[in-house]
C-alpha cells in the first residue's frame, strides 16, 4: 500500500472513499435538504433506453458556429474574458434584443454574459434578493428557481397554473402581490407546460409590478421556440424595462447546451447587483465560445424560421403519437416539452408511472411532481421532450403503443 498522500486506500478492491458513508453522514445545508431527491440526475442510462426526459438535443449545433469557436481558439482568444462578457458578444446580444423587442440597450452597462441562463438566474437572485424577501413563482416550474431562491433565503410563494390551458389565475395573483413582494419570476415559453404567457397576462403582471414596485425576473431561453403565437418580452411593455431582468442563452436556440453561454439584460441599477454576484460565482466564461456565440446571434432570420419549422414538426410527431398511445396530451405553444396525463394507464402517480415507463417500456420521462412545490399538483402529469431526431421520437412512440395500450 502506497503512502503517497494523493492515492486512495483500497479495501477489497474498492477505494476507501466508497466506504465513507459508513462513518460520516452526508452533509447538506438545511436550505437544500428538500432538493436532494429532485436534483438526482440520470447520467448513465442502460443501452437501448430512449431519453425523452432530459432537455437536450441528440443532434449537434450548426457547423458555422462550431467553426467560429475553432477559429477563435486558433486566433489565440484563450485567456480570461472581461467579466461582463467579450465586447463583440455583448454587442450581438444587444442587437438581437433590439430586433426582437424594439428596445435599444447599452451593451457595456446593461448586458452581462453568464455561465448559461441558470447562472444568470443565480446571479440575479443572489445580487438582488435579500433574506426574507417575498418572491412569487408560477407552478409547475423549473426546479432550479426554487433552489436558487432557497439559497438566497427568499420567502417563496407559489401560484399554481391549472390544466388544460395553464392560465395565470389573475385574481389570485392580485390578492398576493403587495409592497412585501420583491419579485415575480416568469418563464415564457414555459418549462414544463409549453405555455406562452399572453399579452393580457403580461399586462396584468406589469400593472401589479408598477403599482407595488416589484421586480420581474424573466427567463426567455425558449423565446425562439414559440410556435403558434408571437413571443412577447415583458421588458418591452411600458414602464417595465427599468424593473426587469431578462435572461436567455445560446443553448436551446442553437442546440449547444454544453457550451453554457447565457446572459442577463437589465437596466444599470439592477445590472450592478447581479454583476457583483456574478463576479463571485464564475466571474467570466469561456472566451472562444463567447466569440462564437457572437457569430451565432448574427445568424440570418432564415435560421430561426427553419428552427421553428423543424421543432413544430417534431412537436406534432410526439403529440399525435402520445394521443395514439392513449395519453391525454396538452400540446405546447412553445419550448420542446409536452405534458401528458398518465392516469389512463392505472399507475398510482407520476413517479410510479415514470418508473414503469423506464423499466418496462425503455423510455425515460420526468414526473411533473418534481416541478411543483406541492407534489400533489403534478402527480397526474409527466413531461416528455421532443428535442430529438424524428426517428427517435417515432421509435419511442411505437414502444409505448406496444406496451401501454395493452
Amino acid at each position: 500500500m502506497s503512502n503517497h498522500p494523493t492515492r486512495f486506500i483500497h479495501i477489497n478492491s474498492q477505494p476507501f472513499w466508497a466506504y465513507l458513508g459508513f462513518f460520516f453522514a452526508c452533509q447538506v445545508a438545511k436550505r437544500l435538504e428538500k432538493f436532494q431527491k429532485s436534483r438526482e440526475t440520470i447520467n448513465n442510462l442502460k443501452d437501448g433506453i430512449i431519453n425523452l426526459g432530459r432537455g437536450f438535443p441528440n443532434f449537434d449545433g450548426p457547423e458555422f458556429i462550431k467553426e467560429a469557436a475553432i477559429q477563435a481558439i486558433r486566433d489565440g482568444k484563450n485567456q480570461y474574458a472581461r467579466g461582463s462578457g467579450v465586447p463583440e458578444l455583448n454587442i450581438a446580444i444587444a442587437d438581437r434584443f433590439r430586433k426582437d423587442t424594439g428596445l435599444p440597450i447599452d451593451p457595456d452597462n446593461e448586458v452581462t454574459v453568464t455561465n448559461g441562463c441558470l447562472e444568470a438566474f443565480a446571479a440575479t437572485v443572489l445580487g438582488l434578493i435579500n433574506p426574507g424577501d417575498e418572491v412569487i413563482l408560477f407552478s409547475p416550474l423549473y426546479d432550479s428557481y426554487e433552489g436558487n431562491l432557497a439559497m438566497a433565503g427568499a420567502k417563496i410563494v407559489s401560484i399554481p397554473l391549472q390544466a388544460p390551458n395553464f392560465a395565470i389565475p389573475i385574481q389570485k395573483l392580485k390578492s398576493i402581490v403587495s409592497r412585501s413582494t420583491r419579485a415575480i419570476v416568469i418563464n415564457t415559453p414555459h418549462n414544463p407546460t409549453g405555455k406562452m404567457f399572453s399579452l393580457g397576462e403580461l399586462n396584468a403582471i406589469a400593472s401589479l409590478c408598477i403599482e407595488n414596485d416589484v421586480l420581474v425576473f424573466a427567463d426567455e431561453v425558449y423565446h425562439k421556440l414559440a410556435f403558434d403565437v408571437e413571443h412577447i418580452s415583458i421588458a418591452s411593455l411600458p414602464g417595465m424595462f427599468e424593473r426587469t431582468v431578462t435572461m436567455n442563452s445560446l443553448a436551446k436556440t442553437f442546440s449547444l447546451t454544453g457550451w453554457k453561454i447565457g446572459w442577463a439584460i437589465a437596466p444599470s441599477h439592477l445590472t450592478w447587483g447581479l454583476r457583483l454576484a456574478h463576479s463571485f460565482i464564475t466571474f467570466s466564461n469561456a472566451t472562444p465560445l463567447q466569440c462564437a456565440a457572437a457569430v451565432a446571434l448574427r445568424a440570418p432570420e432564415s435560421y430561426y424560421v427553419e428552427l421553428k419549422r423543424d421543432y413544430r414538426a417534431k412537436r406534432d410527431i410526439l403529440v399525435e403519437g402520445l394521443k395514439a398511445v392513449g395519453f391525454k396530451v396538452f400540446p405546447p405553444d412553445g419550448t420542446f416539452f409536452v405534458l401528458a396525463d398518465h392516469t389512463p394507464f392505472g399507475l398510482e402517480n407520476d413517479v410510479a408511472f415514470c418508473e414503469y415507463l423506464l423499466k418496462e417500456v425503455g423510455v425515460l420521462a420526468i414526473p411533473c411532481s418534481v416541478f411543483c412545490l406541492n407534489p400533489e399538483e403534478g402527480k397526474n402529469l409527466v413531461r416528455f421532450v421532443f428535442c430529438k431526431d424524428d426517428e427517435t421520437l417515432r421509435v419511442a412512440v411505437e414502444r409505448m403503443k406496444e406496451k401501454l395500450r395493452k
